[in-house]
C-alpha cells in the first residue's frame, strides 16, 4: 500500500476519533446541566440519554447545533423554565457554544469566573432576571467574541470591572437593577448600555464620582 494511502487513513481515522470525542463532550455537558439543575416543572425530561443515535441531542428542547447530523452543541436556550441551583462546571464540555440564553429563571450562587475558559466562542450571554449574587468576574474580559451581555434583574454587587470595557466586539451591556457601586468604565462601541437601578454606580454617563 502506498504511503501516501497509509498516511490518509490514519488522518481520516484520526479525524473520525476527534470528532467522536468532540461530540461525546456535549452530550457529556447537557448530561452534567440535566443532573445539576433543579427542574421542577421538568421541562428537560425531553433530554432523554437512553438513545445515542446521529444528532440525538439536537432535538432537545433548547438546543441548537451546528447542524442535525452531528451531536455538536451550538447554543443553548433555556429561559424562563423555573429552573435553579448554581451553574456547574459541566458547561466546560460545551466549547462549542457561541450563544447561552438562562434568562427569567431561578439561578443563583456566583457567576463562575471559568465562564470564558469553559466557552471561549460566546457571542451571547444571557443571564438576567436570576438570582445571581457575589461579583461579576473580571474574567468575562476574556470573552472576547461577546457581542452581548445581560447581567440586568440580579443580586450583583461590586463594581463593573473595566475588563469588560476593553471587550472590542460588544454591543449591548446590561447591569441594569443589581447592587452594584463604583465608577463606570469608559465603555466605547456600545449601542445599548443599561445601567440603572443601581443606587451607588457614578461616573461615565452619571454624577462624577466623589
Amino acid at each position: 500500500m502506498a504511503k501516501s494511502t497509509i498516511f490518509f487513513l490514519l488522518f481520516l481515522s484520526f479525524s473520525v476519533l476527534l470528532h467522536n470525542v468532540t461530540a461525546s463532550d456535549d452530550i457529556r455537558c447537557l448530561q452534567g446541566l440535566k443532573d445539576s439543575f433543579k427542574d421542577p416543572n421538568g421541562n428537560l425530561n425531553s433530554w432523554n440519554f437512553s438513545n445515542y443515535s446521529m444528532g440525538f441531542i439536537c432535538k432537545f428542547i433548547g438546543v441548537g447545533c451546528w447542524n442535525d447530523l452531528e451531536n455538536r452543541v451550538l447554543s443553548l436556550s433555556l429561559p424562563n423554565m423555573n429552573l435553579s441551583r448554581q451553574l456547574p462546571d459541566a458547561f466546560k464540555y460545551c466549547s462549542s457554544l457561541t450563544s447561552l440564553d438562562l434568562s427569567g429563571n431561578k439561578f443563583s450562587g456566583p457567576i463562575p469566573s471559568e465562564i470564558c475558559s469553559w466557552t471561549p466562542f460566546l457571542v451571547n450571554l444571557d443571564l438576567s432576571n436570576n438570582s445571581f449574587s457575589g461579583s461579576i468576574p473580571a474574567e468575562l474580559g476574556n470573552c472576547t467574541y461577546l457581542n452581548k451581555l445581560m447581567l440586568n434583574n440580579n443580586k450583583l454587587s461590586g463594581n463593573i470591572p473595566p475588563e469588560i470595557s476593553r471587550l472590542t466586539r460588544l454591543k449591548v451591556l446590561s447591569v441594569a437593577n443589581n447592587n452594584l457601586s463604583g465608577k463606570i468604565p469608559p465603555f466605547s462601541g456600545l449601542s445599548d448600555f443599561e445601567y440603572g437601578g443601581n443606587r451607588h454606580l457614578c461616573g461615565g454617563p452619571l454624577a462624577k464620582c466623589g
